[in-house]
């Protein structure tokens, strides 16, 4: 599945849900399948600056696909990251170089988020394009 294609599938799961506060559950309820990190993964240069709530991802490039895994603290930010794990992860550094992030509006879920989340998630961006173009680098 095309990251695109990843993102209608979430677009079409968050327009099943009336109101706000429901989107905002099923959030939650997709962090319930959220993954952590060992303590050695969370350190200052895995650490995403400008997050509302303390937040690591972690990037290793294999054989030219990006697989990334990240661990936050709040019940939002679990949620959001294995939204994002899902659409993100394991993808070629040019697909992901070449996303529109733009599309994520299309989910109708970043409207949801405070000022301080969507700084959050602008934040988390940053740090998968980093290591996206670190791996098309080869590093």
């Amino acid at each position: 599945m095309t990251m695109d294609e990843t993102v209608e599938q979430y677009k079409e799961d968050f327009d099943l849900f009336p109101t706000a506060n429901d989107k905002i559950e099923y959030i939650f309820d997709l962090g319930k399948k959220h993954t952590t990190l060992c303590d050695a993964e969370k350190n200052d240069e895995t650490f995403v600056e400008g997050c509302a709530s303390a937040a690591w991802l972690m990037g290793e490039c294999k054989d030219g696909i990006l697989i990334l895994r990240g661990e936050g603290t709040s019940e939002m930010a679990k949620g959001m990251l294995t939204l994002l794990l899902d659409i993100f992860g394991n993808r070629t550094p040019d697909e992901i170089l070449n996303f529109n992030p733009s599309k994520l509006q299309e989910m109708g879920v970043v409207e949801l988020l405070s000022p301080v989340r969507q700084q959050s998630l602008e934040a988390f961006l940053n740090k998968v394009y980093t290591y996206a173009q670190r791996c098309k680098k080869g590093e």
